[in-house]
């Protein structure tokens, strides 16, 4: 029996063992383990952002498609990623505006989604279940959104992936679109591991409508006064995961302890970058939508999607929009919606409210400038990638404007940056008012950006260039 004289203690340590293990890995971040869903396989293959990869559509009526794109139907195709077949792949148009209008132009470059795991029940391509073809409607840059999820990412807020996609169609070339990894079960598994919480896109169904829940607002407790909310779940939800977002709604609407239903930091740093690329086609414009609602654990976060009308070009729905560059290159930081908007907006409002916020907000802009902007890491990004997608926007068949239209784009796309990253440094030194109602008063105090033409990062004369170039070439 002597062989058996430490069986308890070797017993004990195994447990205790097992325990730490299992600790360390509950616990990865804190030792430095990273998630294995931190790192799916779509990742370093079509979302390498270093190349233009390929992506050939196989369909058997293409033509069908286009005429029916506005109905937003799947249908099913063969996508070949790379050179890899992915057969049964959910296939339709999407957009809101930029659907509508690229119909009614006469034009059919949409933008797209493909959906894995429409028609085949757990197909994915390495773990992605959908993805989306930014087309570039109105931004004749091809970058207005690589460049605002860059700076997301920048602000360590969770971004969808990207990368430059060379679409073709049963083999014949169609055009340089952006792949754009959709926030569904991937990108949550992604950013937030397994054990990841509940993804919403609130969204309105009529714009007319008063669409608090769009805009963040407590109305009550009942969970169908909030269906823009909760008929645009991402992932399965329950009656108690409702309560959840209407409970954090609540402390928001009080605007007090936010800490117990906002996650601060990253809803401030998104809110940095948000107000700096000037997006009203978002939760601080005209709309409200375009963002993406994530709750775990009864904490929001707001996560960025859309930016084809970011940087001042968006004025659908405006009555009186304004287009002076000088205007909307120095838009105020700390009121950068009219008080209408601004007032119906608790996320931003309520939070900037509170000293202590508003001050950390300041130091991300601070953070934000010195470091993206006055470092050159922004002039050097947006070279790089101009350079590389150069030959294949220059063959692009049904790009929505010319190559030479697209090199000015480039280049008004960086001097609008840099003159909106100068102002802003002029606002957080107390050198130009950084309120509306500061800047009406004051108008000379405001950088001039008089030379700037907002119009050539893409504008609605480029879609009736568009339209007649296409009907020449396709016809």
């Amino acid at each position: 029996m002597v062989k058996y004289k430490y069986i308890d203690a070797v017993c004990i340590l195994a447990a205790l063992g097992a325990v730490l293990l299992t600790l360390i890995f509950m616990n990865g971040d804190a030792f430095g383990i990273p998630k294995a869903s931190e790192n799916p396989g779509y990742i370093s293959r079509l979302f390498d952002e270093s190349r233009v990869h390929s992506l050939d559509i196989q369909i058997e009526d293409w033509e069908g498609f286009l005429e029916n794109a506005e109905e937003e139907k799947y249908v099913s195709c063969t996508a070949v990623i790379d050179g890899e077949e992915f057969h049964q792949v959910g296939l339709r148009a999407k957009g809101n505006n930029s659907l509508r209008l690229t119909e009614e132009y006469g034009l059919s470059r949409y933008s797209l989604k493909l959906e894995f795991d429409h028609f085949n029940s757990g197909g994915n391509y390495y773990g992605l279940d959908k993805l989306s073809l930014d087309a570039s409607f109105q931004d004749n840059s091809y970058m207005k959104a690589w460049i605002a999820y860059d700076m997301m990412e920048f602000m360590e807020v969770p971004a969808p992936l990207r990368s430059y996609v060379w679409v073709t169609v049963n083999g014949e070339g169609w055009g340089l679109f952006l792949a754009i990894e959709e926030p569904e079960e991937a990108f949550a598994r992604r950013n937030f591991g397994n054990d990841y919480g509940r993804l919403y896109k609130p969204d309105y169904k009529r714009l007319d409508a008063e669409n608090a829940d769009v805009a963040l607002k407590y109305i009550d407790d009942d969970p169908e006064s909030y269906p823009n909310i909760f008929d645009n779940a991402k992932v399965d939800i329950t009656q108690g995961d409702k309560k959840r977002v209407i409970e954090a709604l609540k402390i928001l609407s009080e605007g007090e302890e936010l800490e117990k239903a906002v996650n601060i930091e990253e809803v401030l740093r998104y809110f940095t970058v948000q107000v700096f690329v000037m997006n009203w086609d978002s939760y601080l414009g005209y709309t409200g939508h375009n963002y993406y609602l994530y709750e775990e654990e009864g904490i929001l976060s707001i996560l960025p999607w859309d930016y084809n009308l970011a940087f001042g070009t968006y004025a659908l729905g405006k009555t009186e929009p304004i287009k002076d560059p000088t205007v909307l290159i120095n838009y105020p930081i700390y009121t950068p919606a009219e008080g209408s908007v601004m007032m119906n907006r608790p996320l931003y409002h309520n939070l900037m409210k509170i000293d202590e916020y508003f001050q950390r907000y300041r130091e991300f802009f601070e953070q934000f400038i010195s470091q993206y902007f006055e470092s050159g890491k922004f002039q050097l990004f947006l070279r790089q990638t101009q350079k590389m997608i150069n030959p294949y926007v220059e063959k692009d068949p049904t790009a929505f404007c010319s190559y030479e239209d697209y090199k000015l784009a480039v280049d008004t796309l960086e001097q609008v940056c840099v003159l909106r990253a100068e102002s802003i440094r002029m606002q957080l030194e107390g050198e130009m008012p950084a309120t509306i109602k500061g800047q009406q008063e004051a108008p000379e105090a405001r950088l001039d950006a008089a030379h700037i033409r907002l119009e050539d990062l893409g504008d609605f004369q480029d879609l009736e260039t568009a339209e007649e170039d296409y009907m020449r070439t396709w016809n």
